[in-house]
């Protein structure tokens, strides 16, 4: 059980930094189209997507951290 739950926490914690990484490669390409238009881009619709995901995955990996500290309380 608890080789599971650190497998399912690693899995959390690189979709966290996928999605970090996903999410300022966006805000830097939506600070380039401000600068040369008006209005919500693409990239800035897909930057604030990319920063939801992150939150996400952290908050699953806070409950799976969460889960193991209980677990290992019990025993």
């Amino acid at each position: 059980m608890n080789t599971l739950l650190i497998i399912l926490l690693i899995a959390a914690m690189l979709a966290t930094v996928v999605a970090l990484v996903r999410g300022i490669i966006a805000f830097l390409q939506e600070s380039t189209a401000q600068v040369k238009g008006t209005g919500p881009t693409e990239a800035s619709l897909k930057s604030n997507r990319m920063m939801q995901q992150r939150i996400f995955f952290q908050a699953i990996a806070i409950l799976i951290v969460v889960v193991i500290l209980f677990a290992a309380g019990r025993t």
